[in-house]
């Protein structure tokens, strides 16, 4: 497999903090200056922590896995951490109530899935990247002695300050999720013994977990190791990306179909082209510009461009190139409709009286509910083969199949084809 997904633009720079700065990854940074230096003058390995809490990864995760793949591009050795360790007791940060428990077995499975996905994207071969799980040190610790060892060196009250903790003070926060920033702190002092780690990075909402390990190594091996943060996925009213009708926006094809995926970034918000230009593919910087500058409907072709390039790094480019194609086909009618997305149903679910739209449309996942599919139905925003549904008791028989198919489209993007066997 070839790595070498990033263009040769890169080359106009000779320090890999510009190239992550000029596109609008860096957040906020230890020691800006130093890390700036540290980067420019030496070849180090740092590490980005995944939780494997679900059996694919997502938009957010191919976030952080880029600015990995833009530091391998300069030489810097990725540590890949999997958090099947800190996965038994969860992240607090961004949620508003704690997240299910989980087994270490499923915790495993998953982490085994998420090493198989990255290797997608990073070159493991010779040592050019590591990949670790922290279940390998966190599950065999001794409770007491890490307190003893480790907590002494975490100010309650400090850690109360941090947005992680803070925000989960009115609904209750438990004292099982208090041991997170511990054990991701320990994680670092772990990689910086085992592998001279010299930086953790990771989303904005790291950030003071990421502290809390600079600071950790510092006092007990009196070493200095760095921290930086990116910014999150979101768009430019702030709400965060990758959500969709059937939940995020997976890196599994099985998951989210490439189809998805490209429909997914092609209908983002004009506002939001430029930015997911820069932060998710690896077009030169004046392409991003030119593409980003476009006004009124030619906005449409950076979007068709960003959502190619995209599919394209997830799915590679035979399933780009039918994502687009189908894309195209439902828009305008040239390209070739089955490559849209589609369900097989049994014809017999469709004899007699038939099945219910609003059942139907539920069941191939256009609506998440019920209700979803009334209100569609209510505002004008359904057809079937380009008649507006008006009737949300409408059945749908075998006789409502033209050749065995029919195309169903909710609000002006998003198509799908059902086809009876």
């Amino acid at each position: 497999m070839s790595f070498d997904f990033i263009r040769d633009d890169v080359s106009k720079h000779d320090n890999v903090f510009d190239v992550l700065k000029e596109r609008g990854f860096i957040e906020q940074v230890t020691y800006e200056d130093e890390v700036r230096a540290l980067l420019g003058s030496e070849k180090i390995r740092f590490y980005i922590g995944f939780d494997p809490t679900a059996d694919s990864l997502h938009i957010g995760h191919f976030m952080q896995t880029i600015t990995m793949m833009y530091m391998q591009k300069f030489g810097h050795t990725p540590i890949v951490l999997i958090g099947s360790g800190t996965g038994m007791v969860g992240d607090p940060s961004g949620r508003s109530d704690m997240r299910s428990m989980m087994t270490k077995e499923r915790l495993m499975e998953y982490g085994e899935k998420f090493e198989r996905l990255f290797g997608k994207f990073i070159d493991f071969s010779d040592g050019k990247a590591i990949c670790v799980n922290n279940a390998e040190w966190l599950l065999q610790l001794n409770y007491v002695d890490f307190l003893r060892d480790i907590g002494k060196h975490f100010s309650v009250n400090n850690m109360l300050r941090a947005d992680c903790y803070k925000q989960r003070l009115e609904k209750g926060l438990t004292f099982l999720e208090l041991n997170y920033m511990l054990m991701q702190a320990y994680d670092f002092l772990v990689l910086s013994r085992k592998y001279d780690c010299m930086a953790q990075f990771g989303g904005n909402d790291q950030w003071a977990n990421i502290l809390a390990g600079v600071d950790l190594t510092r006092r007990e091996d009196s070493k200095q190791v760095y921290g930086m943060t990116f910014a999150l996925l979101t768009t430019s009213e702030g709400v965060k990306m990758g959500k969709t009708v059937k939940g995020a926006l997976w890196l599994d094809a099985n998951k989210t179909s490439p189809y998805e995926f490209y429909q997914y970034w092609r209908n983002v918000e004009d506002a939001d082209v430029r930015k997911c230009l820069c932060l998710l593919t690896f077009l030169p910087m004046e392409e991003v510009e030119e593409l980003s500058s476009l006004e009124g409907e030619k906005i449409n072709k950076a979007k068709e461009v960003l959502a190619y390039e995209v599919t394209k790094l997830i799915h590679g480019e035979e399933e780009a190139k039918k994502a687009q194609d189908g894309a195209r086909a439902a828009f305008s009618g040239g390209g070739n409709l089955e490559n849209i997305p589609s369900t097989q149903v049994l014809a017999s679910e469709f004899e007699g009286e038939g099945m219910g739209v609003v059942t139907l449309i539920k069941r191939i996942g256009l609506v998440p509910s019920n209700a979803e599919g009334f209100r569609a139905i209510e505002q004008g925003g359904l057809t079937i083969d380009d008649v507006k549904v008006t009737d949300a008791k409408l059945m749908i028989t075998v006789d409502s199949f033209n050749e065995g198919k029919i195309i169903i489209k909710k609000g002006k993007k998003t198509y799908h084809m059902v086809e009876i066997l």
